[in-house]
């Protein structure tokens, strides 16, 4: 079987490996540290970031609460962002200390192995800093560390992903909290290459909370249940470790989804003529 692209997005046990780099800061007494969980970047790939923050001593409180801003550039488009608002927030940083966290992100397909130019590998600018989104100016945004990150294609082997029976048409809304996804009725069922080792499965998608109350969603390899719950939200996002040892010895193996109700928008919805029994929605599949 071919390698496939992935329905774009988005376990935490992994030694890191560290793509080490650290840009003298901006905002005095303040360094980063940052490494990735894979000893090898590609693209169509899951992997966590820690950020280790050094506080100095001679560091002077921010007097004020920032995002960090997490800008991954290919050339001139910004093709992945994570800014987020830390736990602990900026004002509250103190001189001396150190703040670690791990994120996890997905750098989506982005290498054309086709082009003539392509010369084995891409890279990525790698852009972290401060700004604060009360300023609508721009001003208050400062970049604190800044690397360049080689980036491949997947291996050969990475497993391919093939909606094979159950899947309504792909739809797509960028304002929509999934942005795109598949809708299955009552079951829908992949077929996936056997990588014969563990791998991580991430399935993230959502359910009609308004329709349906106390829906329930069960994931199925090979017929044995992997999992069976019941959203709380709208959305939803698992991550699973499989063990080489659940997906059989055949060359592929099989990943169900089903769900226990489903409803017809035409007849429950106000003003809808779509006829299609719906059950859930899926708006990522990763298996690697």
């Amino acid at each position: 079987m071919k390698r496939k692209i992935s329905i774009a997005l988005l376990v935490f046990i992994v030694a890191f490996v560290s793509f080490y780099c650290q840009k003298k800061a901006q905002i005095k007494g303040v360094g980063l540290e940052v490494t990735f969980s894979e000893p090898t970047l590609s693209d169509n790939l899951i992997t966590d970031v820690q950020y280790k923050w050094k506080i100095e001593k001679e560091f002077k409180p921010m007097g004020r609460d920032y995002v960090i801003f997490v800008h991954f550039w290919h050339k001139n488009n910004m093709l992945l962002q994570d800014d987020y608002t830390p736990d602990l927030a900026t004002s509250k940083w103190e001189p001396g200390k150190e703040y670690t966290y791990t994120r996890r992100i997905y750098i989506p397909p982005f290498i054309d192995e086709f082009d003539p130019q392509f010369k084995g590998e891409e890279s990525l600018k790698l852009s972290v800093g401060f700004y604060s989104p009360y300023d609508r100016t721009g001003k208050s945004e400062v970049e604190v560390f800044s690397k360049k990150l080689k980036v491949l294609p997947p291996p050969l082997n990475t497993p391919e992903v093939i909606y094979e029976s159950g899947w309504y048409d792909l739809e797509i809304n960028p304002e929509a909290f999934l942005k795109q996804w598949k809708w299955i009725a009552k079951e829908a069922r992949c077929v996936i290459d056997n990588p014969r080792r563990d791998a991580l499965l991430v399935i993230k998608g959502g359910v009609n909370l308004e329709v349906l109350k106390d829906q329930k969603v069960i994931f199925k390899i090979n017929d044995l249940v992997l999992d069976e719950f019941i959203p709380a939200e709208s959305a939803f996002e698992k991550s699973y470790n499989i063990k080489k040892e659940m997906l059989g010895d055949k060359d592929e193996f099989s990943l169900l989804i089903t769900t226990d109700k489903t409803f017809i928008p035409a007849k429950v919805i106000p003003n809808s003529k779509d006829e299609r029994e719906l059950g859930v929605q899926i708006s990522f599949i990763y298996f690697r």
